[in-house]
């Protein structure tokens, strides 16, 4: 009867690792067509993360530099990412995203406070999170590729 027990307690003490294990890989929630974005697929990168609305003008100039910037990146660990300011979802987000031209992940789901990003009222905002997850920039205003480059660049020396 004690051994029984006992291979009963390792089962459940694994799946509560398991459990907890699953809860620390979430995923990121849809991208702007619906497809999940996992953890796993920004895990070791730098993300570039974006606030954008379509109410700002500046992020009307500066998206286009953000295409740019992803286009350059291809191939390297580091994602750009944005996220809509008015948190929209569904066709109202993928319209706006077609509106900007945007060419990059835009996340549906919020991820500041999962990434400990601070708040913030000021449009357009750009932060910069290593590839542990750590916050190691926050850019206020309008940025260019060559200037996000400029940052990563300066971030990533040892």
């Amino acid at each position: 009867m004690g051994l029984r027990l006992r291979g009963v307690g390792k089962i459940i003490l694994g799946l509560c690792v398991v459990l907890l294990l699953d809860g620390c890989s979430e995923d990121f929630g849809p991208d702007q067509y619906g497809r999940k974005v996992t953890a796993s697929s920004l895990d070791g990168q730098w993300l570039i993360i974006n606030y954008w609305a379509q109410w700002c003008a500046p992020c009307r100039t500066e998206i286009p530099e953000l295409n740019i910037l992803s286009e350059e990146l291809r191939g390297e660990p580091v994602k750009v990412i944005g996220v809509n300011f008015d948190g929209l979802q569904g066709e109202a987000l993928l319209r706006a995203v077609k509106d900007f031209d945007i060419r990059f992940t835009v996340l549906a789901e919020d991820p500041a406070v999962r990434l400990g990003l601070p708040h913030n009222e000021v449009l357009p905002v750009t932060y910069i999170v290593d590839q542990q997850g750590r916050l190691r920039e926050r850019l206020l205003g309008e940025q260019t590729a060559v200037g996000l480059r400029e940052q990563l660049q300066r971030l990533r020396r040892p």
